[in-house]
């Protein structure tokens, strides 16, 4: 079975905001002693992804 894929278009303080989170969660598995796998691998897939200009029009 093909796994869905899922497109996020997020402007600039959007994008600033989900990493800030990302990253708090990090910090806060860490002091928990838990693993961070899952974070780093959204971190990494964000750091790498394309950005894309895209014009809203508003019907």
């Amino acid at each position: 079975m093909k796994e869905a894929k899922y497109h996020l278009y997020l402007d600039d303080s959007e994008y600033s905001r989900v990493i800030q989170s990302l990253i708090s969660l990090k910090n806060s598995l860490i002091e928990q002693g838990r693993y961070t796998d899952a974070v780093d691998d959204i971190l990494i897939k964000l750091s790498k992804a394309r950005k894309k200009h895209i014009t809203v029009r508003y019907i």
